[in-house]
Order: structure tokens, then C-alpha cells, then sequence
């Protein structure tokens, strides 16, 4: 049954690209639960339309003369009160980092822009990938905003005061995260709480493209205390260190003996339609024989990683799930908890304490 027309969901898209307005108009015009209430030529022409119109979702370009997507995106935020922001990303090195960028000022995903030559298919997935994360993110009651801590409040490379990269020391916990949209932000709010010294190797699955992950991971890297990185096939889990699946791949560990574990990375089909799958992950540490695990499920779109906790919290270990009041979307963490696979809800500021708390730290 078709929302009521008071009730949709009401959309401004931001692209200096006459093209793309209308490609995205004519993606979204027809779904009856949405309604484009404009559209802008830059980033000025978008944060005054923004202003006036006051739309539900912000649709935003990244590359725009007069005023960047990621000038106009800091000046959304501040606006009482703030959309909810999905930038448009090209997938070049540059689109990423900005890519990065606006999701640390608050954007709460994103969608790659489709190539001039993108053919019927692309064009399919585009519109059901907009469609259904415009909807996902419009129900959130997870706050957009987010405390950005200035550079020099946040470690940097150089403060790490963790274990060096010829560190050998085993990881005497492992703590296993998953977790999709608004997970970055989510992500940096909970690592960059770690001290250097944790006594664990972090595994991540993030759902991102490739090339976005390893960018992802030199961000958090930089305010981290703790050593992240995109995992690599075959290196040995450490302790201080955290390991980001790479996109578009599985990440699963191996039980070398001896208390050690490697990671293992491989491009097996999609499961539940995610690769990486936090399932795959989550599982794989379940079936490793390590005594102490700790699984966290966060912000993300469907079910994928409920399975995987289960497996843990059956194995001995800890599950913890974001409450639905942080979650930009709860439908991860909504599902584990449906299937009794989580041990604690609680709000994502409250995430670390909680780990280092079954760590006894």
C-alpha cells in the first residue's frame, strides 16, 4: 500500500552534473514512498536549498565547482535539523579518500556513481542500492551527527604506544566486529577507545567496495592508538594490532598452533549477498579453538554477521550488540539479538568499556 503523501521520504540530490540530476531523479521519481523535493547545481546551491527545504535525505556529489560536496557537508551538519547525507563517490583513489572524509564528517553512506557506459544491470543495482539505503537510513533513529575530535587530540602514527610491527606476541583475546552502514563512524568511535597495550588482535568486517577499505583503514589507523590495517593473506594476528577484511573479499583466521593465527583471505561466492561476510568472519573464529573471543555486531543494513554470533556465544564466547537509539541502521544488530545470539545491548559510546571489561582490562 502506497505511503500517504505527507508521509514520504523527501529527498534533495546535490550533483553539478545536469546528467546525474536527472539520472537519480528518474531512479527515485517512481517509488511511491519517496518524493524529490529539488535538486541543486553545487554545493552553495545545495546547503541553501537544504536550508529552505528542509528534506529528509540529502543525495550529494563529492566533486562540484563553487562549493565541494565535503565544504557543503560540514555546513549541512551544523543545521538544526540535519539531513541525512548519502554522498555520490566515484570509485578513482581520489573519490575515496573524499569518500572517507565525508563519512568522518558525518555522511552516513555512500553509493558509487555509475560509469558513463554503466549498462542495464548497473543501472538495476544502483537504483535498488539507493532506493533501499535511503529508505533503511530514513528510519534511523541513530543520531547523523557526530563528535569530530580535533587531529592533535587523536593518536597519530607516531603516539602509538603499542607493539611493534616485528611484534610475535600471540593475542590473548580476540574480538571479532561487524558491521555496514554508518559503520565507519561507528568503527572510529570504538577503536580509537582501545589503548595501544590491548592484550587482543581486532578483526573487522566492514561492507565496502575494494580500494575503500584499505583507505578506511589508513583513517583509523591515524587515530588509533592501536595498529589497523587492511588484512593481507597469511600474516599472523597480533596483539595491538586490527585487521580490516579488504573489499569485495572473505576474511577467515586459521589455528597455526602453538597459540597462533593466521589470516586467511579468499574471493569464495557472496554469502547472503555480502563479500566480505561478517557470517564468514564471525564463524571462522568460532571454529578456531581460541578461548577467548569477543564478537561485536554494530550499525548495518539486513542480517548478515547473526548467524556468526550465534556460532560465538555457543563456542564460549562474549557477544555484544549496539543499541537501536545509536544505530544509524539496527538491522544487524536487530537480528542477532532476535535469534538470542547477544549477551549485552548496549550504546555504541559504551561499546569499548564493554570489551575491555570482559577483557578484565
Amino acid at each position: 500500500m502506497p505511503t500517504r503523501k505527507e508521509e514520504r521520504i523527501k529527498v534533495l540530490i546535490i550533483d553539478d552534473s545536469a546528467f546525474m540530476r536527472v539520472f537519480i531523479s528518474d531512479i527515485l521519481k517512481d517509488d511511491a514512498d519517496i518524493k524529490i523535493v529539488g535538486t541543486a547545481r553545487n554545493g552553495k546551491d545545495g546547503l541553501e536549498k537544504t536550508a529552505e527545504l528542509k528534506p529528509d535525505i540529502v543525495v550529494m556529489d563529492i566533486e562540484m565547482p563553487v562549493m565541494n560536496g565535503l565544504e557543503a557537508l560540514a555546513e549541512i551538519m551544523k543545521l538544526k535539523p540535519a539531513p541525512k547525507v548519502i554522498m555520490l563517490s566515484s570509485m578513482t583513489y581520489e573519490g575515496g579518500e573524499a569518500t572517507i572524509k565525508a563519512l568522518a564528517l558525518g555522511a552516513l553512506d555512500f553509493i558509487a556513481k555509475p560509469a558513463g557506459s554503466a549498462d542495464k544491470n548497473d543501472i538495476e543495482y544502483i537504483k535498488d542500492e539507493l532506493i533501499n539505503r535511503i529508505k533503511s537510513i530514513s528510519k534511523s533513529k541513530g543520531s547523523c551527527r557526530i563528535a569530530i575530535q580535533a587531529e592533535e587530540s587523536v593518536a597519530t602514527t607516531g603516539d602509538k604506544t603499542g607493539y611493534r610491527s616485528d611484534s610475535n606476541l600471540c593475542p590473548k583475546y580476540i574480538i571479532a566486529i561487524g558491521t555496514s552502514t554508518g559503520g565507519p563512524k561507528a568503527l572510529q568511535e570504538v577503536l580509537t577507545k582501545l589503548p595501544g597495550d590491548v592484550p587482543a588482535a581486532v578483526l573487522v568486517v566492514q561492507h565496502m567496495p575494494p580500494g575503500f577499505t584499505k583507505l578506511l583503514s589508513e583513517r583509523l589507523n591515524s587515530v588509533s592508538h592501536i595498529c589497523v590495517k587492511e588484512a593481507e593473506d597469511g600474516e599472523m594476528l597480533k596483539q595491538g594490532w586490527a585487521y580490516i577484511a579488504p573489499g569485495d573479499c572473505h576474511m577467515l583466521i586459521n589455528n597455526c598452533g602453538n597459540e597462533e593465527y593466521r589470516i586467511l583471505i579468499n574471493k569464495e561466492p557472496a554469502v547472503t549477498g555480502h563479500r566480505p561476510s561478517v557470517n564468514v568472519m564471525m564463524k571462522s573464529v568460532a571454529e578456531s579453538g581460541h578461548k577467548n573471543i569477543i564478537a561485536v555486531m554494530m550499525t548495518g543494513m539486513g542480517r548478515d554477521g547473526s548467524d556468526g554470533m550465534l556460532k560465538i556465544k555457543e563456542a564460549g564466547g562474549k557477544t555484544i550488540a549496539q543499541d537501536e537509539s545509536t544505530s544509524i541502521v539496527y538491522g544487524m544488530p536487530k537480528s542477532a539479538i532476535n535469534i538470542g545470539a547477544i549477551d549485552i545491548i548496549v550504546p555504541l559510546h559504551n561499546i569499548t568499556k564493554e570489551i575491555l571489561k570482559n577483557m578484565g582490562v
